[in-house]
């Protein structure tokens, strides 16, 4: 081959060389995302993806994500996280408290990024707020004090309702203390509570039939990823029997519930995704604090407020963050 033929045949070589590693498949990140939920209802997962973005991580480019739902079967969730860590999954993320005991009790190793209703220091997720250790951290609600207040509201709300139902999943480890919880609040405030319970979407129908023959004049929600997945449908049987109710999130209302107070649960899934973002770029768990959310909304939905035969009180329509007519 002459010289020039030669310098030629290397010089295309150059610059193929280069395309062809870029033209071979990349092996990218992949997220596992565990919850006793549903995908059909699920909360914030565009906000979740939201954080995500802004740490540089765009699913489906440079991450994948693995979603795993038990749709109410929460006895299905150990074997669901186990079967992530059978994935390899670079993080775990674990939507409510069993959950995020479903995901410690499948890995000591791979990072896990939890939001729960409870304290996770008490419950022994993590060995303190500032400085977990371990493998997990994430964020913290206190639910159980947040329901106590949305039953002071709706109590503002329905002045006339004697007996108050609370809708709660027998199953999460959380709802005996809530349920404690809530019902010292309504012996406070001189009201009847009556528990009600739903662990699968069947279960529904029979809740509700035993509010109305329980003469409920209103309704209270514990929180889990079973009762938010289920929004659309509660929200819908609530107006059909026409029971006044006070929700956990916004998304109830926005979909034409009565009110709700609570914190911003699209925000702090954006903070979720922000955080499995520094895990993904080589923070570990154990120095990333265990957050709490500052600032909660209250949320009234007028119209449906009118479709009940009520009248919100002019204190509440002050303190309210948002009102939809």
């Amino acid at each position: 081959m002459k010289r020039r033929d030669l310098a030629a045949a290397l010089a295309a070589a150059a610059v193929m060389r280069p395309w062809a590693v870029c033209a071979e498949p990349l092996e990218i990140p992949v997220i596992g995302f565990l919850s006793p939920g549903s995908a059909a209802s699920a909360i914030g997962l565009a906000k979740f993806r939201e954080g995500l973005g802004e740490m540089g991580f765009v699913e489906g480019r440079n991450i994948a994500i693995e979603y795993r739902w038990t749709e109410g079967r929460h006895e299905r969730l150990p074997e669901s996280a186990a079967d992530l860590v059978r994935r390899r999954v670079a993080v775990i993320i674990a939507n409510g408290s069993d959950a995020a005991r479903a995901a410690e009790g499948a890995t000591a190793t791979i990072p896990i990024v939890f939001d729960v209703g409870t304290d996770p220091v008490a419950s022994g997720l993590v060995a303190s707020f500032s400085r977990p250790g371990g493998n997990a951290t994430g964020f913290s609600i206190f639910f159980g004090e947040l329901t106590a207040k949305r039953l002071e509201l709706l109590s503002e709300l329905v002045p006339d309702a004697a007996v108050i139902a609370f809708l709660v999943t027998p199953e999460i480890r959380t709802t005996a203390t809530f349920t404690r919880e809530v019902q010292a609040a309504a012996a406070v405030l001189g009201r009847q509570l009556v528990i009600v319970t739903a662990s699968t979407p069947s279960d529904l129908d029979t809740a509700f039939a035993a509010m109305l023959d329980q003469r409920a004049g209103a309704l209270l929600l514990t929180v889990d990823p079973f009762l938010a997945g289920q929004r659309d449908r509660i929200v819908a049987l609530a107006g059909r029997h026409a029971i006044p109710a006070m929700y956990q999130f916004r998304e109830f209302v926005a979909a034409g519930g009565l009110a709700s107070y609570g914190i911003n649960f699209g925000d702090m899934r954006r903070q979720v995704g922000t955080y499995v973002g520094k895990i993904l770029k080589g923070a570990k768990p154990a120095d990333l604090p265990v957050q709490q959310p500052t600032t909660f909304e209250l949320v009234i939905n007028l119209k449906t407020a009118k479709a009940l035969g009520l009248t919100v009180p002019p204190s509440i329509l002050a303190r309210a963050d948002e009102v939809i007519e």
